[in-house]
This record gives structure tokens, C-alpha cells and sequence, in this order.
């Protein structure tokens, strides 16, 4: 697997035109895309997944091997091994392979689940592939109705709407520069992100003690059992 390629693409909500360049460069450059179904028989018949990536390939004049991953949403072990199973088989025609997924991959998705599998089995493959990140369909529901998620001093959340109590993840954004960060109580794992995208980017794996740049982000993010 040293040589081998995985992209996480995140697909978006559904409008072709919502998918990222990021995204559409890493179907094009792959020599293959695995498409979620959720058929036994692995047919597409239908998947939302399997049209949207068939428009982007009409859309955009490229064609690329589709392969079929039975995806069933028992949420089981041997159901994320078996999807893992068939990335590996892949592999063994194809050097690099993108798995697509709706929405962004960040928001309940099979991909960290079958990522976290592959560290453990492939720890190459897995520092070799990149999660691409999409827009989320709360995002353009919020853009379709001009309203905002959050503005001024207002929040956000995510309530998933479930009979029991959650882990959660939490970000932090908009600290002032200067400001201690000994009032973030740390529930899982804080992850500090400056300048994101820009010059002078840093992601550290902790909290930091002081806030120096304006673009800081802080992610408490929720550990896994």
C-alpha cells in the first residue's frame, strides 16, 4: 500500500454545482471512485450517490471506473470491515481510489468509521489519504432561506435527535487576540487551528495558552469509545 492513494471526498447536498473544485480534481485525478449503494444486489438503482457522481461526470466530460460498495446502515463492526475490504481489492488493480460520500464528510459519516480501520490495518494507506471536505445541506438550507445559522454573538448546534445522552464535540471561534484559554474546559480532545488555509497555518494537537492570531479556531472534539 506504500504507493497506493485514498481520497474521503465529501460530495455535497446533492447540487452538482455545491461540490468543491478540491473535490471534483480528486475524482478526475483517481483512477477509480467507490459510490456507496445501500442494494444487496450492488445495484444504484437507488443511490443519490451514485446520480450525483454520474452528473459530475457528464457535466465536466470524464469518465472513471465505478466501484460498488454494499454499504447497509446497521452501524456493525463487520459492516465497515467489509466496505474497508473492498477499497483494499481495489487497490489491487487501481493506485489511487476516491470513496465519495453525501454532505461533508465531517457530519455522520462512514468515512472516519472505515478510517480508523484502515490506521489500524494499513497505517501507510491511511497517512496517505486525504479527507476532503463539502458543503453541509444545514449550510445551503440556511443559504436558500437567507438565514443565517449564527451571527453577532449567537451559536450553533447540532442536536441530533436521539432518546439519550450524547458525547460531544465543541468549537470554539471568534477569541479575542490575547485572551487565556484557561476558561475552554477540555471534555475530549482540543485541537488549536491558526490561520487556516493561509500564510503561517498551524495546527496544533492541544490547547494553546494564549490566543495570538485572530483566525484561531479551537475544536473539542469527542473521543470515541
Amino acid at each position: 500500500m506504500d504507493t497506493k492513494k485514498l481520497n474521503m471526498v465529501s460530495l455535497g447536498p446533492g447540487d452538482i454545482d455545491l461540490i468543491t473544485i478540491k473535490a471534483l480534481k480528486a475524482l478526475k485525478s483517481s483512477d477509480a471512485i467507490c459510490v456507496p449503494t445501500k442494494s444487496k444486489d450492488h445495484s444504484f438503482q437507488k443511490s443519490l450517490t451514485h446520480k450525483i457522481v454520474t452528473k459530475l461526470m457528464k457535466e465536466h466530460n470524464f469518465q472513471k471506473p465505478i466501484i460498488a460498495v454494499y454499504t447497509p446502515m446497521h452501524f456493525h463492526q463487520e459492516d465497515w470491515q467489509y466496505q474497508v475490504d473492498v477499497l483494499y481489492k481495489g487497490f489491487k488493480q487501481y493506485n489511487s481510489l476516491s470513496f465519495v460520500t453525501l454532505g461533508d464528510s465531517a457530519i455522520y459519516s462512514t468515512v472516519y468509521y472505515l478510517l480508523d480501520i484502515i490506521k489500524e490495518q494499513e497505517p501507510k494507506l491511511y497517512e496517505k489519504s486525504e479527507v476532503i471536505a463539502g458543503v453541509t445541506s444545514f449550510s445551503q438550507a440556511s443559504a436558500k432561506v437567507k438565514k443565517p445559522l449564527c451571527l453577532g454573538d449567537s451559536r450553533f448546534e447540532i442536536v441530533p435527535l436521539l432518546d439519550k445522552e450524547v458525547p460531544v464535540t465543541t468549537v470554539y471561534m471568534r477569541p479575542k487576540i490575547g485572551m487565556d484559554t484557561d476558561i475552554l474546559k477540555e471534555r475530549g480532545k482540543i485541537y488549536t487551528f491558526e490561520n487556516m488555509n493561509y500564510q503561517e497555518e498551524s495546527i496544533t494537537t492541544s490547547k494553546i495558552v494564549k490566543v495570538k492570531k485572530y483566525m484561531t479556531l479551537f475544536i473539542d472534539f469527542f473521543q470515541k469509545d
